[in-house]
């Protein structure tokens, strides 16, 4: 019998082999400069350029139109911290320990209470670009652990202006510290005391813009560098700087939107202004699908079902823009099905710099899209909610092997993950098992996910066996990391940052008291 997914993974490795010498040979010349936007619960549908209607992201459209759409960009998890893990070291978090078996399938992430942070054992994107003497900067939110040795100077990052976690408050500093801001190794401040947010108005986009800007501009002439630009100003509670307050159409996240779509475009006109454009990779995305819980002061995931927290389109779904003007046509797209983690494996790639090899990848070098946007490799996407597989999507198909929106307890208290988008049996309150006959979805005529094809049709007939085998084939080989997410204690909050004598800002911490963290959802 012919093993069908041994010749797929074949085919993908041949075609791999052939389109990276492609891109290879035409992406020549010097390494460029590479810029990762990873905007917070922005939503596929609140782009212009996507069909939000109120059009009020003209320097972001504009980066489209310049630039290569990427019509299926979905990231590695439903929610922030283990999205970001993925995007910075080319894994699932599955892979590489950013999740939690506390519980099987929940969400988990890292609030200031947790333990964990990053794993050792990982290798991050900054780190590998620094062999090619790459000056790397993260501006704003790094989720990725807030106490040594998981913080960004200690994992490849040169310098860092922002926070290691969200703009969650105001806290009484007490029972519960407020949020540092941090320049490089030592806090300047915190969230609402410094850093103040109040009522929806802050100055955080205008610092968190003025340092990319003045960044690229320190920059020009010398190495290249890697930003990455990482603003929270569009996660609930969402703020604007004064001179934003009130100009959307689209309420208090509207304004935060807009001025996110500024700060773009002062980015742009930074490279421009340095001329810098030609040599600079621009990657614009999300970290999750748009927060649907917080209703006008969250986002939109356009056609797509449901939001963040699910693997449904609509929390998986996330813009996907690149920009290179040097080598990449205007108005281009590509149908490509690319995962965030591909943004690791592709950055390296354009800089010329190795692939590990001593570990396994689930990003992949695709840089070949750049120039050949037509050009499409066949592989797999695998879906998770904590450490379950969930769905797999594979060219045109997805299937659902478990199902799960929102909990019977937040349903009750008025908290829908997908608000009025019930459909039978996929959005189910519950956790449902799905692997004796998945769900499958054509999922380019149906993006919205609302039209499930009959397992009497011969297409799911078909298309069924084959992605069970991907799946079959994917468990069996997963070598899981160690759950850097199982562990919360109050002590390790953000009682004493470095930095904190020189401010006077150190806070007295309670007794240790480990306990595994309780993960709802």
């Amino acid at each position: 019998m012919v093993d069908v997914n041994s010749l797929v993974q074949m085919w993908v490795r041949l075609l791999l082999v052939v389109t990276v010498c492609l891109a290879k040979k035409s992406l020549k010349g010097t390494r460029p400069n590479i810029i990762i936007m990873n905007m917070d619960d922005m939503g596929w549908g609140d782009l212009g350029h996507n069909g939000e209607p109120n059009r009020e992201t003209p320097r972001i459209d504009q980066l489209a139109a310049e630039g290569l759409t990427a019509t299926s960009m979905y990231t590695a998890a439903p929610l922030c911290s283990p999205s970001r893990a993925s995007l910075l070291t080319g894994r699932l978090p599955v892979r590489n320990g950013f999740y939690s078996d506390n519980l099987p399938g929940r969400n988990a992430y890292t609030p200031q209470d947790i333990v964990g942070g990053i794993s050792a054992d990982e290798i991050l994107l900054p780190e590998l670009l620094s062999t090619a003497n790459y000056t790397s900067k993260i501006i704003g939110k790094w989720h990725l652990g807030h106490r040594s040795p998981h913080l960004p100077l200690e994992r490849g990052f040169d310098q860092w202006y922002g926070s290691p976690n969200c703009h969650f408050g105001p806290y009484d500093d007490k029972t519960t510290p407020n949020i540092p801001v941090f320049r490089n190794d030592k806090m300047v401040g915190r969230y609402y005391e410094e850093f103040p947010i109040h009522q929806g108005e802050s100055n955080m986009t205008v610092l968190f813009t003025s340092e990319a800007v003045s960044f690229i501009h320190e920059q020009a002439g010398k190495e290249p560098f890697f930003l990455y630009w990482a603003p929270d100003a569009t996660h609930s509670p969402t703020y604007a700087s004064k001179a934003y307050m009130g100009g959307s159409k689209r309420g208090k996240y509207g304004d935060s939107v807009r001025e996110l779509d500024a700060g773009v475009g002062a980015i742009m006109d930074a490279l421009n202004a340095t001329e810098q454009s030609n040599n600079t990779l621009v990657v614009f995305t999300s970290d999750n699908g748009a927060q649907l819980i917080s209703k006008f002061d969250g986002g939109s995931n356009g056609p797509f079902l449901c939001g963040k927290q699910t693997t449904f389109e609509g929390g998986m779904r996330a813009p996907g823009i690149f920009w290179w003007p040097a080598v990449i046509k205007p108005g281009s797209v590509t149908h490509q099905v690319w995962t965030q983690m591909d943004l690791f494996s592709t950055s390296l790639e354009v800089a010329g710099v190795e692939l590990p090899n001593d570990r396994f990848l689930d990003g992949m070098p695709l840089a070949r899209s750049f120039q050949h946007p037509e050009l499409e490799v066949l592989r797999p996407v695998f879906l998770y909610r904590g450490d379950r597989l969930m769905a797999v999507r594979q060219g045109a198909y997805k299937i659902h092997v478990w199902t799960w929106s929102t909990p019977d307890h937040f349903l009750v208290k008025g908290i829908d993950f997908c608000p009025g988008s019930l459909v039978p049996n996929v959005t189910t309150s519950n956790a449902t098992n799905h692997t004796n006959q998945p769900i499958l979805f054509n999922i380019e005529i149906d993006p919205s996910e609302r039209y499930p094809i009959h397992p009497s049709n011969p297409t799911y007939q078909q298309q069924v066996p084959q992605l069970l085998a991907i799946v079959k084939k994917h468990e069996d080989t997963l070598q899981k990391g160690t759950p850097q997410l199982n562990w919360c204690d109050d002590h390790v909050m953000h009682w004493a940052p470095p930095g904190c004598e020189e401010l006077n800002k150190c806070l007295p911490a309670p007794p240790s008291n480990p306990t595994k963290c309780y993960w709802d959802h």
